[in-house]
């Protein structure tokens, strides 16, 4: 059994947050799903960015589009789409496995309408039509704008992955948003179970941002801190979710068939090289949570990852750490922010060098 099979056991499911033609065609998503116990795939435009620029398997096609179809936006989704249905097929049988709990695939909307909840939810169910795969998540960023589109196509019967989650107060929202369009969904005639979503909080960025300042107030208890926000949130973030989907706020949905939002842990790569390359796969495994990994990241922790059921061992001191950076002024609400409009930028950016390449 893989370390990933024993992770699994104790109701974490490990996705790749990388998708190209090469890992399909090549077999090595098979060989991940059939052997390791990968069990879904994320994708954003930064990862496709680099798929499509270093992968040799979209050359013809490439070239092909270029002479039929003149804008790049479409022979982006003409590239990538295909990948993505290949991808969902290869987890189809992981997703009827575990009656459409797991072995999801994740395409995102365009980052250009982040801003645009009409235009989000037009391009939601485009992308759901022209995938045509029970097993898609549709990734829409938590703006504002983007909140308001996830609960109408939650209330289509569209699963998605609601992404760029920073702090506890972004991801209750995200929560409850989920619910109302639960609501509309099952008001309309539909099955609950039909329908999947996970909320996407990011963890190594918030680390990335806040141990600066700690550095920079340079007291002994705020360098103490220094590593320990991410995985404050994190825990806290999962105490909320448990409060909501497992009490009476969501019990008559849960009687209906609906499924609770998994908390997804995203930016799991460590981008500090002081601290473990584990330290956020080891520090939150426990049930009904998704941790999306790079290569490198599952590399390490399939070498000398600890399995243990950890998301809920020192809450207690998550809290401590949380009031503890209130009072040096560090806000996590205020850093969520920041960190979500430094987000949606990256990813524009990245699909900005996509479209102009394509």
């Amino acid at each position: 059994m893989s370390k990933l099979h024993e992770v699994k056991k104790l109701g974490q499911s490990i996705w790749l947050d990388n998708l190209s033609r090469t890992i399909i065609k090549e077999g090595e998503l098979a060989k991940l799903v059939n052997e390791d116990g990968v069990t879904g795939i994320t994708s954003n435009p930064a990862i496709f960015q680099k798929a499509l620029t270093e992968s040799p398997y979209y050359k013809e096609q490439f070239d092909q589009l270029k002479l039929t179809t003149p804008d790049p936006e479409m022979r982006y989704e003409a590239m990538v789409i295909p990948d993505i249905q290949a991808a969902c097929d290869i987890l189809l049988a992981t997703y009827k496995a575990s009656d459409g709990d797991d072995g999801y695939v994740s395409l995102e909307v365009s980052p250009n309408l982040a801003n645009d909840a009409e235009g989000t939810i037009a391009a939601a169910k485009r992308l759901h039509a022209e995938v045509n795969r029970p097993n898609l998540l549709i990734k829409i960023p938590a703006t504002p704008a983007g909140l308001i589109a996830f609960e109408q196509v939650i209330g289509m019967g569209i699963s998605v992955n609601i992404t760029l989650l920073f702090s506890i107060t972004q991801t209750v929202r995200t929560f409850e948003a989920y619910i109302r369009g639960l609501r509309i969904y099952l008001a309309n005639g539909g099955n609950g179970r039909n329908i999947k979503a996970v909320a996407s909080l990011f963890l190594s960025r918030v680390d990335s941002n806040i141990d600066p300042r700690l550095a920079a107030i340079n007291t002994p208890a705020a360098l103490a801190l220094q590593g320990h926000a991410a995985l404050a949130i994190s825990k806290l973030a999962y105490q909320r979710y448990k409060q909501i989907f497992h009490g009476d706020y969501f019990a008559d949905l849960a009687k209906a068939g609906c499924r609770p939002q998994y908390l997804l842990w995203a930016s799991t790569g460590t981008k500090n090289k002081a601290y473990s390359d584990v330290k956020y796969l080891d520090n939150l495994i426990g049930a009904e949570t998704v941790n999306t990994v790079p290569g490198a990241t599952l590399d390490a922790f399939r070498d000398h990852g600890t399995v243990s059921d950890t998301v809920e061992k020192g809450v207690d001191v998550s809290q401590a750490d949380y009031l503890a950076l209130e009072g040096m002024g560090i806000y996590a609400d205020e850093v969520g922010e920041t960190l979500q409009l430094e987000g949606v930028k990256i990813f524009v950016d990245a699909y900005q060098q996509i479209l102009a390449t394509c």
